[in-house]
């Protein structure tokens, strides 16, 4: 079954960094927009980032641009979301997922779905 391996979540304090993962299992995503997502105890899923499939187009949260960046690596068949200045509202599970478009808020049209990578912002 085609789906994402997210990694790199954790326990970080408020300001602290963290690097996500997200790499394809049994495909290759270079001709897919990838896009990030979070979802928080009783909240819905809601867009954190997208980047297109070429890498040239990315998009952004309100809540998290100028804190986040995305890119992607397509010769190692990964995504990243790099995550500075963290603050408890970004705890959450985070998700990865691929779609043709590079596309917020999403997550309708976006497939391939992993099991998500916990983060939790706190001191």
């Amino acid at each position: 079954q085609l789906h994402f391996v997210e990694s790199g979540g954790g326990l970080v304090q408020p300001g602290g960094s963290l690097r996500l993962s997200c790499a394809a299992s049994r495909f290759t995503l270079d001709y897919y927009a990838i896009g990030w997502f979070r979802q928080a105890p009783g909240k819905e899923r809601e867009g954190v980032s997208c980047i297109s499939d070429s890498g040239g187009s990315t998009n952004y949260a309100d809540s998290v641009k100028g804190r986040f960046t995305i890119s992607r690596d397509n010769a190692k068949n990964t995504v990243y979301l790099q995550m500075n200045s963290l603050k408890p509202e970004d705890t959450a599970v985070y998700y990865c997922a691929a779609d043709i478009l590079c596309r917020l808020p999403g997550p309708q049209g976006y497939d391939y779905w992993g099991q998500g990578t916990q983060v939790t912002v706190s001191s």
